[in-house]
């Protein structure tokens, strides 16, 4: 619609008001003579003129615009004038009651009978305050009794209740002993702004401090209550069952000492008060109120009531990992259809925290139950679910709001895994569409030594600051003992001498020793075992004195012995393989560095220790504790020790934060940790000792100081813990590669990967190596190349395939995941999960000796039987050649077939957890792989048959496939110049595609004196040397078939010349090429033709030669020009040529299949370009053909 225009005589049309300004009139002060004053002055003269002309104003009439109200706004209004209306019957309603109530003497009388009826029944009290006795009945002047009216009233008009649901509230209000009182009139205009605001904008405008302000301001109590009537929807008070009211600025008061910030408290509507009532033993209450968090439980869930989100910080041994989620569930947060969802990093926390809530609780597994990977107790009873956050992370998949959960607790967020950091970023997001859809979501991260900072200062995570809440552990003092020197290589030694003064010098108490691997766990276990012996019924296995001897001869070159009575050291224990210390002590690691290095030494060190035996000791009662003991061995430490023994755990870093080991007074700290570090571009892990961090140190240090004052034994000087340790540890998500994080992150519609929520943001080389990753495994597809480099941040990355897809549903790698997809296209799903189940699991099998060396003894029978039984699983053939994953895959197909696993885990020296853990793995991924493809109905056959050659074949390709940056080629010729000493460390190694270290077969392996040219390895192993472990050879001619994105090819070759595959309709020819980075060169096969130009001409050429369509070479002699014109350099001077070209290319037509499809949809395609080399008197032929399928 075009411009009006505009009216003649506009300006003169318009009425007008003339404001006139009179502002410098009035500025004239002018004083007139009285009359009779006046002398010889005129009165015409009387009055001055101002000096400046009078402004005028013309105002224009305002038109008046009707306001079109929409029916919401409508609707908002009518709410307000209604509301106003049922105060102003409210007060009639009061004043009638007040009309009716009882006299003070009617009053003083109720009181004394009430008392006399709290004598014989008085209700439970849960803490609150005693100022009043309970059951007062307050008068209506009782300003504490107006406020709790006051805000009754305000829900009663929130929620638009009826006059009959007033009284019935009344009644109800009568029974629990609260009278009715005054409130408060609103401001409609205020409540209509306040309504259009989100409840975060509310939270921005009115903070709790306000409140506080108000209350110092007005001393009057009953103008306090008026006064806080304007921020109601963020203000509660409390009544306790006495019917006194602790007012939100005591409740505000603690919450901001324990660190919560008053401004960043969300604005949350007034919420009734709900208490589940639970029957605990008396003796289980006694002990929970000895913990220092019941005495913060008000200003806790003060907190969670009023912020989605609440950090709560403790020391291990606070009690909060057991007795918030007994808060949230006394409050009621899980009987409104929610449940209370509390995640743990380790599955050994899961289970015990489970266990030990119920016992508190007294309630069932049904209602406290736990869920970790394998197994789990969950029931649709299910109110508490303990679980690690792997399995939220799974659940986050399926429903990423997460509808079922009421409340979600990340505790030990201190120790920074990838899937709580991953969880954290993720909830950060849900927490505000729950509050939004009106269903909030509570999230509180727990933690001992939380890094504030990441979660405080990071905007991007939490746009609102959530408050913190600093818990005082029940910390007893604990005095901390530095070494004078520093141990550099054994200090297993050390931590093995202040053991054994510990227990025989200082009085009683519990021993906690800090190692690093499970290795040395078990052989320190070893040690003390034997030179501190509890006889439980057994005897003891006396110690032979071959070691000894041996170690005597081995010092008589450097020192002459006295001459003492061996019998006296009974410390020194048999000298046996490493890892089979000790029978039934869970599991062996042979790289774990220490023992396989170092262990002579130790002995030898150790050896020089003074005798000992003669002194008369108690026994001391050793435990070993790490992640893979099984859980019945975990179970030991928590129960008393015997009578008349002292309690002493070896434990690696579980012992820190995820449990607390009762009854301990001494620690011995060692400072170091092992860790596993990732290559962040090749994902080869090395693991490294080191030292731990500051935190970690605390935490050692405070396991001594929960039953009474301890000490702590640091191995280390004061200068080595202020100068080389780091104050907090590094997150995982920096440590290792994000392959498996990157595809769920994907599969979740997260697609800019960068722009994530983390924590602590991971290295971009880290995503960019993981997305190669998944691009090679065709997870994603390859991203578009960026012309320039403004493109290089505009353009998005690959998208994710259907085979990704497919591949994030199950709960492995994505590795491992790829090859479960390609054995569906060959029938080999059973194999492949078996042999998935056996690489997902660690160290399966115990290491055991190759060679007979003392076969009287039963123990090294058994080890030799072992070792001949793996010999026979790993077969001939292509079988031989599958190596480590046959092995693995034959073991668990035996022991399936065995029925017994106990028996069959002892007889052949395989770990007893690991094959459980494959069981429960293998019925997993089939229930997975069944619901992921209808129909298959796959299931565990125990009498599963071993895989034939052809099958082990397969195996071999679909382990390269799911391998493929995992692939290694034997170093066979070096250079000449190199020294002797250098080419013969270099013997049997090989070098890998993205290392230019060499590695090493891990001896260990079956394929360790066959060594393949090309084998595929699982993971890189550092210990002395890098070895390469769960090995299997794979054929170079395989790479360009399974591999293709890895090779680089050269041009077809002219002989033999490219040839047309009738039975798959397409062009092959033989090409040489390169494999990988390191351009590997691999013979000339035939492969199919590649994209391109050329293409077209040989499709061309076998089009007119009748090889495409047989139909078609009786026209061939008929033809103007031979059709190998197609393939000529000089092709293009021929029209006839250039023409059949283009549309070949158009339609993209270059195998039969393609060009019987686009004859579906245009029969008359390249009859005319077919019929340019033919003679006219052969197109009606030819036309009557068309076309030639």
């Amino acid at each position: 619609m075009g411009r009006l225009r505009r009216r003649y005589n506009q300006k003169g049309r318009q009425q007008l008001e003339i404001a006139i300004n009179k502002t410098e009139q009035e500025k004239i002060q002018l004083d007139l003579p009285v009359q009779s004053q006046q002398t010889s002055y005129d009165d015409s003269n009387a009055l001055v003129l101002p000096s400046e002309k009078r402004k005028t104003k013309k105002i224009a009439a305002k038109k008046e615009t009707k306001v079109v109200i929409s029916k919401k706004l409508r609707k908002k209004l009518l709410k307000i004038v209604e509301k106003k209306k049922r105060k102003i019957k409210r007060s009639d309603l009061i004043a009638a009651l007040a009309s009716v109530q009882a006299s003070s003497s009617e009053i003083d009388i109720l009181k004394h009978s009430n008392k006399k009826k709290a004598k014989t029944k008085q209700k439970p009290d849960r803490g609150g305050s005693t100022d009043g006795a309970p059951g007062d009945v307050r008068s209506g002047s009782d300003p504490k009794g107006q406020q709790k009216l006051k805000e009754e009233e305000e829900e009663e008009n929130e929620e638009v209740e009826e006059e009959e649901d007033e009284k019935e509230e009344e009644e109800n209000e009568s029974e629990s002993e609260h009278s009715v009182c005054n409130s408060d009139e609103e401001d409609g205009e205020e409540e209509e702004s306040d309504a259009e605001k989100t409840p975060l904008e509310t939270s921005k405008g009115l903070g709790v401090a306000d409140g506080n302000k108000k209350r110092k301001n007005n001393p009057d109590p009953e103008k306090n209550v008026e006064d806080s009537g304007d921020s109601k929807d963020i203000k509660r008070q409390k009544v306790s069952e006495d019917g006194s009211i602790d007012s939100e600025a005591k409740t505000e008061q603690g919450v901001q000492q324990n660190g919560v910030s008053a401004k960043t408290s969300a604005a949350m509507k007034p919420r009734k008060v709900v208490f589940i009532p639970v029957d605990r033993k008396p003796e289980m209450q006694e002990s929970r109120l000895k913990l220092p968090i019941l005495s913060e439980e008000q200003q806790v869930m003060e907190a969670i009531h009023e912020n989605p989100v609440v950090l709560v910080v403790g020391d291990t041994g606070s009690g909060k990992t057991t007795q918030v989620p007994q808060f949230l569930y006394e409050a009621g947060y899980a009987h409104n259809g929610g449940i209370i969802g509390i995640t743990e990093p380790r599955r050994v926390a899961a289970i015990s925290m489970s266990n030990r809530v119920a016992s508190e609780m007294n309630l069932s597994s049904e209602v406290v139950s736990y869920q970790i990977r394998y197994e789990g107790n969950t029931t649709p009873k299910t109110k508490l679910k303990f679980m690690t956050d792997g399995v939220l992370f799974k659940e986050i998949q399926q429903d990423f709001l997460l509808s079922k959960y009421s409340v979600i607790i990340l505790d030990e967020a201190h120790e920074r895994t990838v899937y709580t950091d991953i969880l954290i970023g993720l909830l950060s997001r849900v927490v505000p569409v729950r509050q939004k859809r009106k269903n909030p979501l509570r999230l509180i991260v727990m933690s001992a030594t939380l890094r504030l900072n990441d979660f405080i200062e990071n905007h991007r995570l939490f746009k609102v600051t959530p408050p913190v809440i600093k818990i005082d552990s029940r910390q007893f003092p604990v005095t901390i003992h530095f070494n004078k020197h520093t141990p550099v290589d054994n200090y297993l030694v050390d931590v093995y001498r202040k053991a054994c003064k510990i227990h025989l010098e200082l009085p009683e108490g519990g021993i906690l020793i800090f190692v690093t691997s499970q290795q040395e766990v078990r052989t320190l276990c070893h040690y003390l075992k034997h030179r501190f012996p509890y006889n439980s019924g057994k005897t003891e296995k006396p110690l032979k004195p071959k070691f000894l001897q041996r170690k005597k001869q081995k010092n008589s070159k450097d020192e002459k012995l006295p001459d003492i009575s061996l019998n006296n050291y009974s410390i020194y224990p048999e000298k046996k393989e490493v890892g089979l210390v000790e029978d039934n002590e869970g599991d062996v690691d042979l790289s774990d560095g220490f023992a396989e290095v170092d262990d002579d030494d130790v002995m030898a060190d150790i050896s020089t220790e003074p005798d000992l035996g003669s002194v008369a000791v108690e026994p001391l009662y050793v435990l070993p504790m790490y992640s893979l003991l099984p859980g019945h061995k975990q179970a030991r430490v928590f129960q008393p020790p015997p009578k008349n023994c002292r309690l002493c755990v070896v434990s690696t870093n579980v012992a820190e934060t995820s449990i607390t080991i009762p009854d301990i007074k001494y620690v011995v700290d060692s400072g170091k940790v092992k860790t596993k570090y990732c290559d962040k571009v090749t994902g080869a892990s090395i693991f490294k000792v080191t030292w731990t961090s500051k935190a970690s140190a605390s935490q050692r240090a405070g396991r001594a100081g929960r039953v009474g004052p301890g000490h702590c034994y640091r191995l280390y000087s004061s200068a080595v813990y202020n100068d080389d340790f780091i104050d907090y540890s590094e997150p995982e998500i920096l440590r290792r590669p994000l392959e498996d994080i990157i595809l769920q992150m994907r599969f979740l519609g997260i697609d800019k990967v960068l722009n994530f929520p983390y924590p602590t943001s991971p290295d971009k080389k880290q995503i960019i190596a993981a997305e190669k990753l998944l691009t090679i495994l065709g997870a994603l597809t390859k991203p578009k190349t960026p012309k320039t480099f403004k493109e290089m941040k505009k353009l998005p990355p690959g998208e994710l395939t259907s085979i990704g897809k497919s591949m994030a549903k199950l709960p492995i790698s994505p590795r491992y995941a790829k090859m479960l997809v390609l054995a569906q296209q060959h029938h080999l799903m059973p194999y492949v999960i078996a042999m998935v189940s056996g690489l997902t699991v660690q160290e399966l099998f115990l290491p055991v000796p190759k060679t007979v060396k003392d076969a009287s003894d039963s123990s090294q029978k058994q080890q030799n039987f072992a070792a001949n039984a793996r010999l026979l699983w790993s077969g001939t053939g292509h079988s031989q050649m599958l190596g480590d994953p046959m092995l693995l895959l034959k073991s668990i197909g035996a022991c399936e077939f065995d029925g017994n696993i106990e028996v069959f885990c002892e007889k052949f020296s395989v770990r007893l957890k690991a094959m459980r853990e494959i069981r429960k793995l293998r019925l997993q991924l089939t229930n997975t792989v069944n619901l992921a493809v209808p129909g298959l109905q796959l299931c565990i056959d125990p009498k599963m048959s071993p895989p034939t050659d052809a099958h082990a074949k397969l195996l071999r390709q679909i382990l390269l496939a799911g391998m493929a940056d995992h692939v290694a080629r034997r170093i066979d010729s070096l250079p000449e110049d190199w020294p002797a000493e250098k080419k013969k460390e270099m013997k049997y190694a090989y070098e890998t595609l993205d290392s230019n270290d060499p590695v090493w077969i891990h001896p260990e392996s079956i394929l360790h004196k066959k060594r393949p040219q090309y084998v595929v390895y699982q993971f890189v192993h550092e210990t002395a040397k890098p070895y390469m472990k769960i090995v299997a050879g794979v054929e170079a001619q395989w790479f360009p078939l399974i591999l293709p994105n890895l090779c680089q090819f050269s041009k077809p070759e002219e002989s033999p010349a490219p040839r047309f595959d009738p039975k798959t309709g397409k062009v092959f020819c033989h090409m040489s090429g390169t494999f990988g980075p390191k351009c590997w060169p691999f013979d000339i096969l035939e492969l199919e033709f590649p994209k391109g130009s050329d293409l077209y001409k040989w499709f061309g050429r076998f089009f007119l030669e009748g090889e495409v369509c047989p139909a078609l070479k009786k026209f061939v002699p008929h033809m103007k020009d031979p059709p190998c014109v197609m393939v000529k350099y000089w092709s293009r001077l021929k029209p006839e040529t250039e023409k059949l070209v283009r549309c070949l290319l158009a339609a993209d037509v270059d195998d039969k299949k393609s060009l019987t499809d686009e004859w579906s949809k245009n029969k008359t395609y390249l009859l005319a370009e077919y019929l340019k080399w033919l003679p006219e008197e052969q197109h009606a032929a030819v036309k009557e053909l068309w076309p030639p399928v």
